[in-house]
This record gives structure tokens, sequence and C-alpha cells, in this order.
């Protein structure tokens, strides 16, 4: 099941966004329902529903607002096996996405992929920690910038070094608390496609009194399409990860390419570690880390030769979970 937020392409500024989902496979032509007026006309034509289940019983806004009544992803599935009236399907080429998430409580970004960390180190002179080997390592991001899809980033003031991030993440769906790696992998809701922007010359000053990141990611936070469950990746399971690709492009010209199944640890491993000694909530994110050669700081030297500029546009793809894509936008004039 992909579940996501939608309203109409031309839709009136500040139109609230409605929650939809579809089980049609990527590739083909997809319908998605329109979960509120598919719910009621379920509940109207079978009044034992609204008894039996909670999903039944109150409007669908927001996955936000699914969450906080302490659903879970998967329980929308009760609606899309239902009888739907026609009224009740959308076509794609009508929608506009919103971020899958809109409120994240949490955003915590691992360091999973050994290609880009190498790298990473290779160019301050150095080797990968020992440490990197045994822990998942992560930091805590910004919640307050999230942009969906089709959503403009920019350059931070102090910046000129923009630069996109080739990552996955997992939303928990579930309370999770002093977990092992096979348990935490059960509170996953699904997954999507994260961009997790950096300012390079920030983060370059940050990182050498040993804090951070910090500035130099806070910006911006870019997810979407869709939220996917993991039922349907199963099938793709290698390693510590799936065997699906992972694609960035600028302005149409591929510039990096891995797989998720090069990851180091498994989404188990990384919420394990995010929730020894603390509680995570239903809507935190969960990043993987960038992919080998998912970023410009690896790859532009080779293709691009520079860092991103306004009217550049960023496409972020991994298979089965869509395309992400983003306009690269003068920073607005907020004084």
């Amino acid at each position: 099941m992909k579940v996501a937020h939608v309203r109409e392409v031309n839709a009136p500024a500040g139109t609230p966004w409605r929650l939809a989902a579809t089980l049609q496979a990527a590739g083909s032509p997809a319908r998605w329902l329109d979960l509120e007026p598919a719910r009621r006309d379920q509940v109207a034509a079978d009044p034992q529903l609204a008894h039996d289940s909670p999903l039944f019983r109150q409007p669908l806004t927001t996955l936000d607002a699914l969450l906080a009544n302490g659903l879970r992803v998967a329980s929308l599935g009760a609606i899309l096996d239902g009888p739907a009236v026609d009224a009740s399907w959308l076509d794609p080429a009508d929608l506009a996405f919103g971020p899958p998430i809109m409120q994240p409580p949490s955003l915590r970004d691992f360091y999973a992929f050994e290609g880009h960390v190498k790298t990473m180190w290779e160019r301050r002179g150095g080797t990968v920690p020992e440490a990197w080997y045994r822990l998942p390592i992560f930091y805590f991001s910004n919640v307050s910038e999230i942009r969906g899809p089709d959503d403009p980033v920019w350059c931070p003031a102090a910046s000129q070094e923009l630069d996109y991030e080739l990552e996955v993440a997992a939303l928990i769906d579930t309370a999770v608390h002093d977990l092992n790696a096979e348990q935490a992998e059960e509170a996953i809701g699904g997954y999507l496609v994260f961009n997790d922007w950096s300012a390079r010359d920030l983060q370059r000053d940050e990182t050498t009194v040993r804090l951070g990141p910090a500035k130099g990611k806070d910006f911006a936070s870019s997810i979407g399409p869709w939220l996917v469950t993991p039922d349907e990746l199963a099938d793709a399971r290698h390693g510590k990860g799936y065997d699906l690709a992972m694609t960035a492009t600028v302005n149409g010209v591929e510039l990096s390419r891995g797989s998720w199944a090069d990851s180091r640890y498994s989404f188990g491993e990384m919420i394990a570690r995010a929730g020894a000694d603390v509680r995570l909530r239903p809507g935190d994110l969960i990043g993987s880390g960038t992919v080998g050669t998912g970023c410009l700081l690896e790859v532009r030297d080779q293709i691009l030769k520079r860092y991103l500029q306004p009217g550049d546009t960023v496409t972020l793809m991994v298979e089965r979970l869509g395309e992400l894509t983003t306009p690269i936008a003068e920073r607005p004039d907020r004084r």
C-alpha cells in the first residue's frame, strides 16, 4: 500500500491536504482512493463498522492525526480493501502530493552506507573510525523545515555550497522503547525517499569543533512523494536493506547511483539504537544516511563541477518508493 497527502493541482492556496492510498504497483496506471469519503460511504452502508473499529469512528484528515489517535499505517488497508464508489477514486494526473508526514515529532539521520562514509573520511585525510563498524551513528535534524514534492529549496544566506543527499527514511508508527533490532523493524509503518540537504561550507566549519552538523543541515529536509508500506518491498529484501536502485539527477543528468542493499545497518538496527533508553513516538522519522555516490561532495567534479544553483532541478529516485523532485530557488527576501 502507498499512502499520501494529496490535493488537486489547481486547488486554491491553503487548501487542506487529504489522505489517499493505492495498492497499484509502481510503473502501472494508479488510481488513488480519497480515504475520508470512502470511509463515510462504507460506514453508511454498514454502520457496524463504526462500532467494531476506531478507524471508522472518526474522520480521516492526515496521517499525523491517524498516528496521534493510536492507529497504525496498515490499518488504512481496511478502507482500501472495502467497497468504494467511483467518486472516491482520484486520477494521479490531477493531484499534487504533499509530505507523507506533515509534522514529524523528530528526525534522526544515520550514517549507514560505507561507500559514502569512506569517501568522507578519505577527503579529510583519515580512515573510517572503528566505532562506525560497531555502532549505528546518527544526528538530530530539524523538523520545522520539512518540504514535500516540488517544494522549492534554497541555499542558506551564509552558504555558497548547496548539496543534495540521496537517502531513504523509515516512518515509525508505534511507540518504541528498548527493543531489539527484529522487534524494532516491526515498528516501521513505511518507507519514503528522503533528501537531507546540506550546506557544505557551513557543515565544514561546524565539524572542525567536533559538534554538529547543525546549521549546515537544518534549513530543509525533503520527503515524499508517498509512504510505501514494508510488505510492498518484502520480495526485494537483500542483506541489511533491499535490492532497489537509488539514483539522483540534476537537470535530467544522472549524477548518483547506488543500492539500498549496500547499507551496513538495517533499519531495525538503527531504530533499536535510536530507541535505546528513550522513547520513539509515532511519526518519528529515521534516515538511512547517504548512499555511496549520493551527493555532490562525492561526484560533482566528475560531471556537474559545481554545487547547486537557482534554476537547477534535483530528482531523487528510489525504486518502488517513487521520485522526489525539488526545484532550487533564489533565497526569498524575508526582511
